[in-house]
């Protein structure tokens, strides 16, 4: 056999090359001139008994001379494999003659996966996915699902030679199944699907899904013919709460299990409008205010006062501190109430004193004790002595007309003169008798509406007025008063 090759011809011998070592004696050049002539018209018969075939093997072509008598000896020469659902065209066994012309068309190796079984590889010498499904006996309806490596056709790709592992071609095919829809709020419809699951399905069919609806089988259920699908539509509705608004859709029944869902928690006095256990309405607006409370506490200071306590142990006219004071503290708590963080009431829980205050105490004596003075005059007992600003006046420097009925006289009706004194009531009583150190014994018996507090005018008679100004002491002579002033002003 020879393919596309020159006719065979005896290499020349390279130029100046000698007989080799063997050789004993010359050649005879007209017999080997003869021999080779003889060899040569031997070639050319030869050469001239090919027959030229042409094989047509997909989009490859080769083109043979050869002495094969048969087709499908000449397939055996060309090393060609072919497996038994490739198709040779003329038959293996047709006789060859010049410029034959031999179609080889390869059978595709494909997978085919229906519905939901596993898949199968065959052979086929289909051109379409069609001619494979018919020859595996399913029609193709019209809402059936057909695809060749993953695309909606039914052309199988061009033909190559196959091998054991090669798949051209993988042909999916799916029945359309049959689903009733009942949809809440309206009425049952039929849809025909070659969706694998339900979820795909409704959406292929046009069904909004949402996320908080309930459907019924699964959304990820695989599809089954005559499979009732029960869509229950949750409802809208809008949730305000911390300042944000969050639209939504839910199946529950309740304003709390709403909440539950989107993990909205209530505190303490947080409010829900409209209350918890009211039944969801489609575009319910449900508002969450968030309550809180704040409670400031005010201190105010209460003042403390100053007292003043008898002393029995102490004499009259002393005085010692008995007691420091403190201030008191007063407490006013006050509870905000913010809603949303917007204060909207303010109200006093509390109003009480959380300490009080505590009093400065002074001590005054009360205990009277009676002296003996030594005085010009003999010796006198008093029982109280006081430090006075001591002036003097007479009948006629007394401030009375002449002509007044009382002048010249005291407010007890005493006449005026030496030994008359006069004084505020409220310091001395009237009727006390006193000694008046520098004067002598006096009389309490007038007053006058410059003699206030510890001031004392001390009287004297017309001819002979000393007059005073200055601080003296003054005794208080017994009896002891029944009632005593022991804080003198």
């Amino acid at each position: 056999m020879r393919i596309d090759k020159a006719p065979w011809a005896p290499p020349a011998r390279p130029t100046g090359s000698r007989p080799g070592l063997g050789d004993h004696k010359p050649r005879s050049w007209p017999a080997l001139a003869a021999v080779l002539g003889a060899l040569s018209l031997l070639t050319v018969g030869y050469i001239s008994t090919f027959t030229r075939v042409t094989i047509v093997d997909g989009d490859t072509l080769h083109v043979l001379h050869t002495h094969q008598e048969t087709v499908g000896g000449v397939l055996r020469e060309a090393g060609l494999n072919l497996l038994p659902q490739d198709v040779v065209n003329p038959p293996p066994d047709t006789p060859i003659n010049h410029n034959l012309s031999i179609f080889v068309q390869r059978a595709r190796r494909v997978q085919v996966r229906i519905d939901n079984a596993e898949p199968i590889v065959l052979l086929t010498q289909s051109r379409s996915a069609q001619q494979v499904l018919d020859s595996l006996g399913y029609s193709i309806g019209e809402n059936d699902l057909l695809k060749v490596n993953g695309q909606f056709t039914s052309d199988l790709p061009p033909i190559k030679p196959a091998t054991a592992t090669d798949i051209v071609a993988d042909i999916e095919f799916r029945h359309a199944a049959e689903l009733i829809i009942h949809d809440e709020g309206g009425p049952p419809s039929t849809i025909n699907t070659t969706a694998p699951t339900i979820g795909e399905a409704l959406m292929q069919a046009g069904y909004i899904i949402y996320l908080a609806d309930n459907v019924r089988p699964a959304l990820s259920q695989q599809v089954k013919p005559g499979t009732y699908v029960f869509i229950e539509r949750s409802k809208p509705m809008t949730i305000r709460v911390d300042g944000r608004e969050v639209r939504t859709r839910t199946h529950r029944a309740i304003v709390a299990d709403v909440l539950a869902d989107l993990n909205i928690v209530l505190y303490g006095a947080d409010r829900v409008t409209p209350p918890l256990n009211t039944p969801v309405e489609p575009n319910m607006e449900i508002r969450v205010t968030r309550v809180s409370h704040d409670i400031v506490i005010n201190q105010d200071v209460i003042p403390f006062d100053t007292r003043w306590a008898g002393n029995p142990d102490m004499e009259l006219d002393t005085q010692g501190l008995a007691q420091e004071g403190a201030p008191g503290i007063r407490e006013r708590r006050t509870l905000i109430t913010y809603e949303d963080g917007v204060e909207v009431k303010r109200e006093t829980i509390a109003d009480l004193v959380v300490r009080e205050p505590q009093p400065r105490i002074y001590n005054y004596g009360t205990k009277i004790v009676v002296r003996t003075l030594d005085t010009p005059n003999g010796p006198v007992q008093y029982w109280r002595v006081l430090r006075m600003l001591a002036t003097s006046y007479s009948a006629s420097t007394a401030g009375v007309a002449t002509s007044r009925p009382w002048y010249g006289r005291a407010r007890c009706g005493m006449a005026m003169r030496h030994g008359i004194v006069a004084v505020d009531p409220r310091v001395i009583p009237l009727g006390t008798n006193v000694y008046v150190e520098g004067y002598g014994p006096g009389y309490a018996c007038d007053t006058g509406s410059a003699i206030l507090g510890k001031r004392i005018d001390l009287g004297y008679d017309d001819n002979n007025l000393v007059l005073w100004y200055r601080w003296t002491n003054v005794y208080l002579l017994p009896p002891v008063p029944d009632k005593v002033k022991y804080i003198l002003d």
